[in-house]
C-alpha cells in the first residue's frame, strides 16, 4: 500500500507556489505542482461532446511532490499523468503521480533525497540522480508507458485508472534505460526506441514486437557521448540522431551536466532496417542543429523523408553561430523552433535539407497516431514562446507545403496550452477526420478548461469548452489512445502495483 492515501473528492488547494519562491519560476504560477490526485466526473461544459469521440487524452509532465533538493530543472519534477477519458458523449478527468522506484523512495522518507539534473548527473552514486518519467507517454498493448528525457526507466500505467502497473524490462541487455520519444507503429503493433548513456557505444536501438517480446536491440556506435532527444520511424526503417550538443567534458568529469553546441559538427541521421543490426546503419549529414521533436516520416522511393521541428542556433553580429547562446537555451528549454524536412536518398546517399516555414516559432507536434512511418498530411503544432515553456496557440500545417492552414489562441499570452493531440473519429473517413484536444489555462482568469476542436476546422475556436476544477500545470507530452486500442489490446492479468 502506497503512504499517500488517494483523494478521489478532494479539491485542490490555492496555492500557486507550494515551496515558496526561492527555486524560481519554474515551481510558481503555470508551473506550481499540484499537492493530490482527483477523479472528476460531473463537469460543465459549454457546447457538447462529439459522440464518435472515443477514448483517453493522457498528459504527461513534472510535478514534484517534495521541495527540491538544490536548484531546480522541470526534468526533475515527479512524473504526473493527468487524463481525459472520453466515451459516450461524457468526460471523466483524472491525475495522478506515477509510482516510480524513486517516488516510492522519496515516499517512505516524507522528503526529497535525490537529485536534479542542475546538480548532479547520471551514474553519480553520491548524489543520485532522481528517475522521474516525467517527460513522455506513449500507448501500446493496451497500456501507458512513462518515460523520462535523461533515457531511465519506463513505466507502464493502467490508461484509464492511471495505476501504475510496473516497470517494462525491454532495455535491461544493454544501457539499461528507455528513451523518451519512442514510437510505436499501430499497424504492426511493434515499439521502436533507443537508449544513450555516457560510455561505448554511447547508444542501443531496440525493437518489441506486439506480443511485448524484444525482438532486436545492436548497439549504435557513436563518436562520444550524446544528448538524442527522440527519433522517427519509416514502414521499414527507423531514423537515429547525432547531435552536435553534448556535455561539457570538464563538467562530466566532476559530475556535473553542463551542455555544449559544437557549430563546427554536422547533425547526422541514421537510418537503420527496423530489425537491423549495427553494420546496417547509413549516416547522413546535414548542418549543424538540435532536434527536440519530429513530426514524422516515410519512404518516397528510395529516399527517406523526415519532417521535424528544427532548433535555430543563434547567431552573432558577424553571422556564426552563436554556441554558448544557443547551448544555454537549449538547456533551459527556451526553444526557437521552425518546420524542416530533410531528405535522404538510401541508394545514391545523397541528401537535402529545407524550411517548410521560416516564420512561425512552432513546437510539440502531433499527428494521427496510427500513421506514424507512413506519409501523412497534417499536423498540430503550438505556437511557442522563444523564452518560456508557454505555449499560447495551436495551429494546423500542411506538411507538404508548409502552409499554416488554421489557427487559434484563446487569449494569447494569458493561456497556457498542453501538447495538442488528434483524435480520430470514431470509423473517421480521412486523415484528419477528427479531434484536437487539449488542456488550456487561463493565468489572467485562474480558469482550467479541456478543450475539444473540430481538426478540419481548427480556426472555429473549441466547438467544446469542459471546465476543470483544478489547474492542470505547465507540462511535456501527450498521447491519444482510442477506446478501441484499449479494449483491443488491454492484457487482462496486469494488476496494479
Amino acid at each position: 500500500m502506497e503512504s499517500l492515501k488517494d483523494s478521489e473528492q478532494m479539491s485542490e488547494k490555492t496555492n500557486d507556489a507550494p515551496f515558496g519562491d526561492s527555486y524560481g519560476p519554474a515551481l510558481m504560477g503555470p508551473f506550481a505542482p499540484v499537492q493530490d490526485e482527483s477523479v472528476w466526473s460531473d463537469l460543465e461544459i459549454i457546447g457538447s461532446i462529439p459522440k464518435d469521440l472515443s477514448g483517453v487524452y493522457l498528459r504527461n509532465g513534472p510535478n514534484p511532490r517534495f521541495a527540491p533538493q538544490g536548484r531546480y530543472h522541470p526534468f526533475d519534477g515527479d512524473g504526473m499523468i493527468h487524463s481525459a477519458h472520453f466515451k459516450d458523449g461524457k468526460v471523466t478527468y483524472r491525475n495522478r503521480w506515477v509510482r516510480t522506484d524513486d517516488w516510492k523512495a522519496e515516499d517512505e522518507s516524507g522528503k526529497a533525497t535525490m537529485w536534479g539534473i542542475r546538480e548532479t548527473l547520471k551514474g553519480r552514486a553520491d548524489r543520485k540522480l532522481k528517475d522521474t518519467a516525467n517527460t513522455d507517454v506513449i500507448g501500446h498493448r493496451g497500456e501507458a508507458l512513462a518515460s523520462w528525457y535523461m533515457s531511465g526507466e519506463i513505466y507502464k500505467v493502467d490508461p484509464i485508472t492511471l495505476e501504475t502497473l510496473g516497470k517494462a524490462d525491454y532495455a535491461k541487455a544493454m544501457g539499461g534505460g528507455f528513451s523518451a520519444h519512442s514510437k510505436v507503429d499501430e499497424r504492426t503493433g511493434e515499439l521502436m526506441f533507443f537508449d544513450y548513456w555516457n560510455e561505448p557505444p554511447y547508444m542501443s536501438y531496440g525493437v518489441v514486437d506486439a506480443n511485448g517480446s524484444l525482438v532486436n536491440h545492436v548497439p549504435v556506435e557513436l563518436p562520444g557521448p550524446r544528448l538524442p532527444h527522440d527519433m522517427a520511424i519509416t514502414e521499414n526503417y527507423s531514423i537515429l540522431h547525432d547531435l552536435p550538443l553534448f556535455h561539457n567534458e570538464e563538467a562530466m568529469q566532476n559530475g556535473r551536466h553542463k551542455l555544449e553546441f559544437h557549430p563546427e559538427m554536422p547533425t547526422r541521421f541514421g537510418v537503420i532496417p527496423r530489425r537491423g543490426d549495427s553494420n546496417s546503419i547509413q549516416w547522413f549529414e546535414f548542418s549543424p542543429c538540435f532536434l527536440y521533436h519530429t513530426v514524422n516520416a516515410w519512404e518516397e522511393g528510395d529516399e527517406v523523408v523526415m519532417v521535424a521541428c528544427r532548433y535555430m542556433p543563434f547567431e552573432k553580429e558577424n553571422g556564426q553561430i552563436d554556441a554558448d547562446r544557443t547551448a544555454k537555451a537549449i538547456a533551459l528549454l527556451g526553444m526557437n523552433a521552425r518546420l524542416w524536412r530533410w531528405r535522404m536518398n538510401l541508394k545514391t546517399g545523397e541528401c537535402s535539407e529545407e524550411p517548410l516555414n521560416e516564420e512561425l516559432n512552432v513546437e510539440f507536434p502531433s499527428i494521427h497516431p496510427g500513421k506514424f512511418g507512413i506519409k501523412t498530411k497534417w499536423a498540430y503544432l503550438v505556437d511557442h514562446d522563444p523564452h518560456v515553456l508557454h505555449w499560447t496557440g495551436l495551429r494546423k500545417f500542411n506538411t507538404d507545403t508548409g502552409e499554416c492552414v488554421g489557427e487559434f489562441t484563446d487569449g494569447h499570452k494569458d493561456t497556457w496550452y498542453s501538447e495538442p493531440w488528434f483524435a480520430p473519429a470514431d470509423n473517421a473517413k480521412s486523415e484528419d477526420h477528427g479531434y484536437v484536444v487539449v488542456f488550456a489555462w487561463n493565468e489572467k482568469k485562474k480558469q482550467q478548461q479541456l478543450q475539444v476542436f473540430d481538426a478540419q476546422d481548427l480556426s472555429a475556436g473549441p466547438i467544446a469548452r469542459i471546465k476543470l476544477p483544478r489547474r492542470v500545470p505547465a507540462g511535456f507530452h501527450g498521447c491519444w489512445m482510442s477506446e478501441e486500442s484499449i479494449a483491443n489490446n488491454r492484457q487482462p492479468d496486469l494488476k496494479a502495483s
